[in-house]
C-alpha cells in the first residue's frame, strides 16, 4: 500500500517519521488528492471503510471529503511509523456557531521528536502545511496565517475543546473546534451518513471538487469553473450538460469510471 499511495501523491522523498517528512507529505496530498463529494452527488454511498477508501483515493485516483482523506492519510502515516489519532472536529456555521461532534475529522500526527502536530487534507481551502499543536503564537503558512487555540484557554467554553483560526485582515476567524480524544473510524459513520443525506448538510446543496495548485487553486462547482492566481479569483461558467466533461479535463475524473 505505501508504494502505490506515495506514487499517488508523487512522493520519492525521504521515509522516516520526521516533521520534514510529514510537512512534504501533507503538502504533497494537498496537492495532488482533491476534496470532491461527487460521489454523493452520483448516489453512491460513502462508508468510513478503510478498505473502501484506500481504493477509492490509491487505486481509482479520486478524492474525498474528510472522513476519507483524513481516514486514508492517517492511515499511510501510521505505515510511515508516525502516531496517528483521529480527532472529532466541529466546524463553524454560517450563524457563528459550531456544528455538532464528529461533524469534521481531523488528525494529530507526533513525529519521531515527540512533537505534536494538527494534520488535516480533508478541510479543502486551509493550511498546506501542518500546524504547531503546542504553539500559540501565529503559524504563517503558503496559504495564510493560522493559529491553534486549547488547553483550557478561557475563550473556549469547553475545556476540552480546541479551536483553529484562520487570520483575515486583522482580524481572527475560527474554522472549527476538535478535541484530542483519539476516535475510531467506525466513531464517525453517523455523521458520514448524515453529510451524504441531510438537506441541511452542504456536501448534498452542491458540487464541488478543489485542488491548490502551484500557481493557486482550481475549482469546479456548479455552473462553475474557479481559478485563484496570485489572489485573483476569476469564474468561468459551465453549462449543466458540459460539466462532466470540464471535470475530467480539469481533474481526471469521471463518472463512468468511478466505482
Amino acid at each position: 500500500m505505501i508504494e502505490e499511495y506515495l506514487r499517488r501523491i508523487g512522493y520519492d522523498g525521504a521515509r522516516k517519521p520526521t516533521v520534514d517528512v510529514l510537512r512534504a507529505l501533507h503538502e504533497r496530498h494537498l496537492c495532488s488528492v482533491p476534496f470532491e463529494n461527487l460521489d454523493i452527488h452520483w448516489k453512491r454511498t460513502i462508508v468510513p471503510d478503510l478498505e473502501r477508501i484506500l481504493a477509492k483515493i490509491v487505486h481509482e485516483r479520486r478524492g474525498g471529503f474528510c472522513y476519507e482523506l483524513n481516514g486514508a492519510f492517517g492511515a499511510l502515516l501510521r505505515a510511515l511509523g508516525f502516531d496517528v489519532a483521529m480527532l472529532s472536529g466541529r466546524v463553524v456555521t454560517p450563524e457563528g456557531g459550531f456544528g455538532p461532534p464528529f461533524d469534521h475529522m481531523a488528525l494529530m500526527v507526533r513525529a519521531g521528536d515527540g512533537t505534536r502536530w494538527l494534520a488535516d487534507v480533508g478541510f479543502g481551502d486551509s493550511f498546506l502545511l501542518p500546524l504547531a499543536l503546542d504553539e500559540r503564537g501565529p503559524q504563517r503558512d503558503p496559504a495564510g496565517v493560522f493559529r491553534i487555540e486549547g488547553g483550557g484557554e478561557s475563550r473556549i467554553e469547553n475545556d476540552a475543546e480546541w479551536q483553529m483560526l484562520v487570520q483575515r485582515g486583522d482580524a481572527w476567524f475560527p474554522e472549527y473546534r476538535f478535541t484530542l480524544e483519539p476516535q475510531p473510524l467506525e466513531a464517525f459513520a453517523e455523521m458520514c451518513a448524515w453529510q451524504q443525506t441531510s438537506p441541511q448538510s452542504s456536501f448534498t446543496k452542491r458540487r464541488i471538487c478543489t485542488l491548490p495548485t502551484e500557481w493557486g487553486r482550481l475549482t469546479i462547482t456548479d455552473g462553475r469553473v474557479i481559478t485563484t492566481r496570485g489572489g485573483v479569483r476569476e469564474e468561468r461558467a459551465v453549462a449543466d450538460d458540459e460539466w462532466e466533461r470540464e471535470l475530467a479535463a480539469l481533474f481526471g475524473i469521471r463518472r463512468e469510471s468511478a466505482v
